[in-house]
C-alpha cells in the first residue's frame, strides 16, 4: 500500500481518537457512577490528589518527548531510517532514566503524604499502598511509551489511540463489575495498572513490526552535534513541562489544603466531565498535530498562515460551544450521574467554562508554536505563568476555597502566555502584526457572550424532572450556538476551508468503503 497523504493520515487519527474516546469516555462514566456509589467520596479526592502529585514527579521528562518528536519530523519524511533508529534509542535511554528518577523520587516523598493530606480521610485501605501503587504504574510506564512516540511523528497516532481506548474500554467494564461485587478499591487500582502496562507493552510492540529497525543491534549514535541541538530543545521545552504541571498540577493539592479531600472528591465530578470534554476536542487538534509538522516543513508562509486562521476559527466554534454546555448543563449532569450530593455553586461551572475555552483557544497557536520548533520564544513567561498561579492559588483560595483556586488558574493564565504565545507566533512565525490576532480574539469574545446570555435565558426556562432537563439543555445549547455561529460565519474564508476539508474527508472515507 501506498504512502498516505497529510489529509487522509489527518483523518484516520481524528476518526479513531474521536471515536475510541466516545466509547470509552461512556463506559468510563458508568465506572464512574459505580464508583461514587460504592466508595466513599474521599477516594475520589485521593485519584485526583495522588493523580496531581505524580504529574508533578513527572517533571523529569523535561520535554524530551516533545524535542524528539520535533526532531523526528525530517527524518520520516525523507525515509532517513539510520536517524530514526538513532533517535528513537537516545529517546529510550532517556526514559528509562527518567523512569528511574521518577521512581525514587516518589519513594522519597511518600513520608509526608500525611503531612499534604491533613486529617486522615475516610478510607479503610493503607494510603502509602495506593500511592506506591499510583507511583510503580507512572514510573514503568516510561520502559515502554518512547515508541509510541515515533508513531505519533509518523502521523500514525491512530495505533496509540485505538489500542488505548480499546483498553480502556475493557478496564472499565472489568473495574466496574469488580466494584459492584467487592467494593475493593485496591483490586480497582491493581486493574488499572495492569490495563496500563497491556498497553505500553502492545503499543511498543506494534512500533517494532511498523518500523523493525529501531531494534538493530547496530545502531550508530547521533553525532554530537545533533545531540546538542535535540538538548538544547529540550532545556526550551522544560520550561514548558515545568510550569504547564506546576499551573495544572498543583490544584487539587491546594484545594486539599483548604478546603479538604471531600471538596477535593465533589470537585473532581465536574473537572471530570470539563477533562472529558477537552479530551474529545482536543482527539482533532492532536490528529492533525504531526501533519502540521510536515505542512510547516514544505509549505509556503501564505497557506500554512490560512489553516492557523482556519484552526483558530474552528477552536473558537469546537471550544465556545463546549464552554456553553459546561456552563449551563453540567449541575444537571452531576445530578443525574453521580447524584444531587455532588452538586457545587453555579460560580464553579462558570469559572471551569473559563479554563476550558481560554485554554482550548490557545490550541491552534500552540500546535504552530511547537510544530515550527519555536521552542526557545516565551520559557521565562512560562515561568511567571506558573509563579503567578502559585501564588494567585494560595490567597484566592484562602478567601475564596475552590473558586479562589479555579479561578487563581485563569487569571495567572491571562496576565502571561494567553497574549505571549499568539503575539510569538504572529510576530516571528508569520511576521503578521499580533493586533490581527487580538481582535480576532474580543471579535470571539463578544459573540460567545452573546450566545451566552441567549442560552441562559432558555435554559432559565427549563424546570422539569433531572433526565428531561439534561436533554432539553443539551438541545439548546447545541442547538443555539451552531445556528449563531454558523450565521455569523458561514461566508468566511475559514469556514469555506473546514467546509470543503469536511467534505473532501466524506469523499475520501466512501471511496475507502466503496473499495471494499
Amino acid at each position: 500500500m501506498g504512502k498516505r497523504t497529510r489529509t487522509e493520515y489527518s483523518y484516520l487519527n481524528i476518526i479513531a481518537g474521536v471515536g475510541g474516546y466516545s466509547i470509552s469516555i461512556i463506559l468510563s462514566l458508568i465506572n464512574r457512577m459505580i464508583f461514587t456509589r460504592t466508595l466513599p467520596s474521599s477516594y475520589l479526592g485521593l485519584n485526583g490528589l495522588f493523580g496531581n502529585i505524580l504529574s508533578m514527579l513527572t517533571l523529569a521528562e523535561l520535554g524530551i518527548g516533545g524535542a524528539i518528536v520535533y526532531a523526528l519530523y525530517k527524518p520520516l519524511a525523507e525515509d532517513n531510517t539510520a536517524k530514526i533508529a538513532a533517535l528513537v534509542k537516545l529517546f529510550g535511554r532517556a526514559y528509562r532514566i527518567i523512569g528511574c528518577v521518577i521512581g525514587v523520587a516518589g519513594l522519597c516523598l511518600m513520608p509526608f503524604l500525611k503531612m499534604i493530606i491533613g486529617e486522615h480521610p475516610d478510607i479503610s485501605d493503607n494510603l502509602y499502598i495506593i500511592f506506591a501503587m499510583f507511583l510503580f504504574s507512572t514510573a514503568s510506564s516510561y520502559f515502554f511509551s518512547y515508541r509510541s512516540t515515533l508513531l505519533t511523528a509518523a502521523q500514525q497516532n491512530y495505533y496509540n489511540t485505538g489500542l488505548n481506548y480499546l483498553i480502556i474500554s475493557i478496564q472499565a467494564i472489568v473495574q466496574a463489575v469488580y466494584l459492584i461485587i467487592t467494593k475493593d478499591y485496591i483490586g480497582y487500582l491493581i486493574i488499572q495498572i495492569i490495563g496500563n502496562l497491556l498497553y505500553y507493552i502492545l503499543i511498543s510492540q506494534i512500533a517494532v513490526k511498523k518500523f523493525p529497525y529501531i531494534k538493530d543491534k547496530n545502531i550508530q549514535p547521533l553525532a554530537k552535534e545533533e545531540e546538542k541541538s535535540i538538548f538544547k530543545n529540550v532545556r526550551d521545552l522544560m520550561i514548558y513541562k515545568v510550569s504547564g504541571v506546576l499551573v495544572n498540577g498543583t490544584d487539587n493539592i491546594i484545594i486539599t489544603y483548604f478546603s479538604g479531600l471531600v471538596v477535593t472528591g465533589v470537585s473532581s465530578n465536574y473537572t471530570l466531565l470539563v477533562n472529558t470534554l477537552t479530551t474529545l476536542l482536543n482527539q482533532i487538534f492532536d490528529g492533525v498535530t504531526a501533519s502540521l509538522g510536515n505542512l510547516n516543513a514544505v509549505e509556503t508562509k501564505d497557506k500554512r498562515f490560512s489553516i492557523l486562521n482556519m484552526m483558530s476559527l474552528l477552536n473558537f466554534w469546537l471550544f465556545g460551544w463546549g464552554a456553553i454546555g459546561i456552563i449551563f448543563v453540567s449541575d444537571d449532569m452531576v445530578t443525574l450521574l453521580f447524584g444531587s450530593g455532588y452538586v457545587l455553586d453555579m460560580k464553579i461551572p462558570i469559572v471551569l467554562a473559563l479554563n476550558f475555552y481560554t485554554v482550548g483557544m490557545m490550541n491552534a497557536i500552540w500546535n504552530f508554536k511547537h510544530t515550527m520548533g519555536m521552542f526557545r520564544y516565551g520559557r521565562f513567561v512560562q515561568f511567571g505563568t506558573a509563579l503567578c498561579n502559585l501564588v494567585f492559588s494560595l490567597i484566592l483560595g484562602y478567601f475564596w476555597g475552590l473558586f479562589g483556586v479555579l479561578f487563581a488558574t485563569f487569571l495567572s493564565r491571562a496576565i502571561t502566555n494567553l497574549w505571549y504565545d499568539p503575539y510569538v507566533v504572529y510576530k516571528h512565525g508569520f511576521g503578521k502584526n499580533p493586533l490581527v490576532y487580538l481582535k480576532k480574539y474580543l471579535n470571539f469574545a463578544g459573540i460567545l457572550l452573546g450566545t451566552i446570555c441567549v442560552c441562559g435565558i432558555i435554559c432559565r426556562m427549563v424546570n422539569y424532572g433531572i433526565f428531561v432537563n439534561v436533554i432539553i439543555k443539551c438541545v439548546v445549547c447545541t442547538l443555539i450556538p451552531n445556528v449563531i455561529f454558523y450565521i455569523i460565519f458561514r461566508k468566511y474564508n475559514e469556514f469555506m476551508i473546514i467546509k470543503n476539508i469536511v467534505h473532501n474527508g466524506i469523499v475520501i472515507i466512501k471511496n475507502k468503503l466503496a473499495k471494499k
